[in-house]
């Protein structure tokens, strides 16, 4: 029908809907912005939260894992329910709920009132990014898909970058409470570009919430669940213990490890772009594949020259770029695995990636705790990178003998 146009009036509209396009995918990185910085800066602004509460530093890292297990358990039951509604609204609706309960946070006087808002404010992280990835999929122009969802996840790229630093400055110079304070000034934005800028879309699904769970009866929407969350967790495995590597084994010092976190996150902007590039050519699958074999080498590579102190930040740049690569295909895998239902895997997919962050922290602790050194976290990393790089091949070769049965019924 718009091809009918006169040439003039085509080309009007094909600008006004490229803008509109850019709009929307803004809206959804502020609200990746916000879920990114939520999510990290409570990491550097952990001693300040025990003090003021009055715990222990392993207690108050037990508000980490409330935020991951809201993901955990949103991400899935909230897209299942929020199927029936038009999928602008709900996205306005979950950074609704996302500014509250965040804002709530800085408030917060005592561990228990902490742990529940944490846990409340992380139920919308998983449902925004994963009905937000499929929007920007189908907003986007034929083959170009992989960049739009890259775009949103620059917010939670760009996070790391800016937003972490900016809200641990605040925590540690004003109040823990002014950081969550100031992701809710971010959620704000957030629901004003969802609201203004974001199209009318259809209902989130058609299918009814019965008929989306029958998805979760195909064994490969799990085999992708489980690269996602041992393939990430090869990188969470060696994030989580970059601070000591920094100053332990490299022997940098203290202040120092504040802008190698900065560094990663210019690889983990880096590298979503990149991941983007190598989904649309070589194909989200195998674009995976690709990213956990350079992931192994690399932290195969940092166990060798953590003790180096050009070399861990040369590694740490790299690790980091090729980790945040997985993140646009693998989330691509997930969505062409859960055909029919694709907001529902898609949501199910940040899961995952939660599941991963734990998981990477816990098994790479454990070599720490016998006394291995900081560098074992970097082994198991590589060995769960490695892990996933098998699952992968697994899918490949499980899509092919599908195909080739499809084939075969088509002939007779």
């Amino acid at each position: 029908m718009h091809s009918q146009l006169p040439g003039s009036e085509l080309q009007r509209y094909e600008k006004e809907r490229k803008v509109k396009m850019k709009k929307a995918l803004i809206a959804l990185a502020i609200g990746g912005f916000g879920i990114g910085m939520t999510e990290f800066v409570i990491m550097g602004i952990l001693p300040n939260v025990a003090e003021d509460l009055k715990i222990t530093i392993p207690q108050a890292g037990h508000f980490i894992s409330a935020y991951a297990l809201g993901v955990v358990v949103g991400a899935p039951l909230i897209t299942g329910i929020a199927g029936r509604w038009p999928a602008h609204k709900i996205l306005m609706w979950l950074m609704v709920w996302f500014t509250i309960f965040n804002t709530l946070s800085g408030f917060a006087n005592s561990y228990n009132t902490l742990m529940a808002v944490r846990f409340l404010s992380g139920l919308p992280h998983g449902a925004f990014f994963g009905i937000g990835a499929v929007v920007a999929g189908k907003l986007a122009k034929p083959g170009k898909s992989a960049q739009a969802i890259a775009i949103m996840f620059t917010g939670l790229t760009l996070a790391n970058v800016l937003g972490v630093p900016l809200g641990t400055f605040l925590g540690q110079h004003f109040s823990w409470g002014v950081s969550f304070m100031a992701v809710g000034v971010v959620g704000v934005f957030a629901v004003l570009g969802v609201k203004f800028w974001m199209p009318v879309l259809p209902k989130s699904s058609s299918n009814g919430l019965r008929k989306d769970l029958k998805v979760l009866k195909r064994g490969e929407l799990w085999m992708v669940f489980f690269l996602t969350t041992i393939g990430t967790g090869g990188f969470f495995a060696w994030y989580s213990y970059i601070a000591p590597l920094i100053t332990d084994v490299a022997g940098h010092p203290a202040g120092m490890v504040s802008y190698v976190m900065i560094l990663a996150g210019i690889g983990m902007v880096v590298g979503n772009f990149i991941g983007a590039k190598l989904a649309e050519k070589y194909s989200p699958i195998n674009a995976v594949v690709i990213t956990l074999i350079i992931m192994v080498i690399l932290l195969l590579s940092n166990t060798f020259f953590a003790d180096d102190k050009i070399a861990v930040l040369v590694l740490t740049f790299l690790i980091s770029t090729f980790a945040f690569c997985l993140a646009t295909p693998i989330q691509m895998a997930m969505i062409t695995t859960a055909k029919g239902s694709e907001m529902l895997g898609s949501s199910l997919n940040q899961s995952a990636f939660n599941v991963g962050n734990a998981s990477g922290a816990y098994f790479a602790g454990l070599p720490i705790a016998m006394g291995y050194g900081i560098g074992s976290a970097t082994l198991v990393g590589a060995a769960m990178a490695g892990t996933g790089v098998f699952i992968a091949l697994g899918i490949i070769l499980m899509r092919k003998k599908r195909e080739k049965e499809q084939a075969v019924l088509a002939f007779e």
